[in-house]
């Protein structure tokens, strides 16, 4: 039965040629019958005029939703050779509903009106033409009525059909642009979360990496001459490395399924209470940073507490990378009413401009555009570029009420 019913959505002309056929042979037995029993009072019977209406009629049935405004002018064409020729009626005439139902639901709205208009004056025109001789004329009117209402309602039935098509249409639309949006915004989402994971993993890794670095060829210089030195050296190298492990667990602990976390086994997100820890970090490594904090600390949203962070981080980090060996560097933490201000300073001899001007050579320069989408994902902003007087300096605002 299913394969029935696709074949027939899928050959509509070929079911309608069958109705075709199965009403040319209803007609034919029709004329035969009255031709047998003389001329029928409501018209001629002439084969010349009546056989050509009827295949005419059939040919609309068979082509009605290939070409359903062509058939219906076709219709009413034949209509009035009817009318005129005073041609007797047939079961074809059924073909006049059939075209009105088929414009009204999937015709041209011109085609529609117009095969309204024709199945109203249909009836009347032909019960004038072809009056009730028993009845009166009162009779013959409630007649025409009678006979003009499946004309109406096989419009209405087409037309309603129309409506919940075009219904149907919309919703699928609608489906289909919301699924692409829901797409889109998946991938914005992926590529969101990406980002961030690339930010957060450059941050741990250059900061942390940069300390085991200079702490190493410290250690190296000074292994001979000055062992205690050394070890200490290799200590903090040793708390760095566990420190730049644990955050990266937590990074992989975001890419996995999240049920650690929920244990506690990956360390939070760093604050700014961490600030002073990373400070100690930095001096504890060789770099000389005054560390201040103005106006009245408080609670922060979190992502402006790890913005902060982070860009106190990795100022620090390029310091260490760009400024030389003897570089010092100043941080100010301002509490502002609407926000918090950073300062970041050093008085090094500064990075290359082209990793703060044009976003870095040969993969460098991440961190200062990881800096300014951090500052603008919480709707701050961020300023960085070389001291008048040498060095570099890296400001920044970040508001307490998140970007819309």
């Amino acid at each position: 039965m299913q394969r029935l019913y696709d074949f027939i959505r899928r050959h509509p002309t070929w079911v309608d040629s069958f109705w075709a056929v199965f009403l040319l042979g209803i007609s034919a037995v029709t004329v035969a019958v009255r031709g047998e029993g003389g001329q029928d009072p409501s018209g001629t019977d002439s084969e010349a005029a009546v056989i050509p209406v009827v295949l005419l009629l059939c040919l609309v049935i068979a082509l009605r939703r290939r070409m359903p405004e062509k058939m219906l002018l076709l219709a009413v064409g034949v209509g009035l050779v009817q009318l005129t020729l005073n041609v007797a009626t047939t079961p074809a005439n059924f073909a006049f509903l059939v075209i009105v139902y088929t414009v009204a639901a999937t015709g041209a709205r011109w085609a529609s009106w117009l095969a309204l208009g024709a199945g109203l004056c249909a009836a009347p025109l032909a019960q004038l033409r072809w009056p009730e001789r028993d009845a009166s004329a009162l009779g013959n009117i409630a007649l025409m009525i009678f006979l003009a209402v499946p004309f109406a309602l096989a419009w209405v039935l087409g037309d309603s059909i129309r409506t919940r098509r075009a219904y149907y249409e919309q919703l699928e639309e609608r489906a289909t642009r919301l699924e692409k949006e829901r797409e889109a915004q998946a991938k914005v989402a992926v590529a969101a979360e990406r980002a961030r994971i690339a930010r957060e993993l450059h941050d741990v890794v250059a900061h942390n990496v940069s300390v085991m670095v200079v702490q190493a060829d410290g250690a190296a210089y000074v292994l001979d001459a000055a062992p205690d030195q050394a070890k200490k050296a290799l200590e903090t190298i040793s708390s760095t490395g566990r420190q730049a492990l644990a955050e990266m667990r937590r990074l992989l602990g975001v890419l996995r399924t999240g049920e650690h976390q929920e244990s506690g086994e990956y360390v939070p997100q760093p604050d700014v209470e961490q600030i002073d820890d990373l400070i100690q970090q930095c001096r504890t490594s060789g770099l000389p940073v005054d560390f201040k904090v103005e106006g009245t600390p408080r609670p922060l949203p979190s992502g402006v507490e790890l913005t902060a962070y982070r860009i106190v981080q990795e100022a620090l980090t390029n310091t260490r990378k760009h400024g030389g060996p003897n570089a010092g560097a100043s941080v100010r933490l301002v509490y502002f009413d609407d926000g918090l201000g950073l300062l970041v300073e050093d008085d090094g001899k500064g990075a290359p401009h082209e990793l703060y001007e044009e976003g870095g050579a040969d993969g460098r320069g991440h961190g200062l555009i990881g800096m300014r989408e951090r500052v603008g994902m919480v709707g701050g902003t961020l300023d960085a570029g070389p001291r008048p007087g040498g060095g570099f300096r890296i400001s920044a605002l970040l508001p307490l009420k998140p970007a819309h």
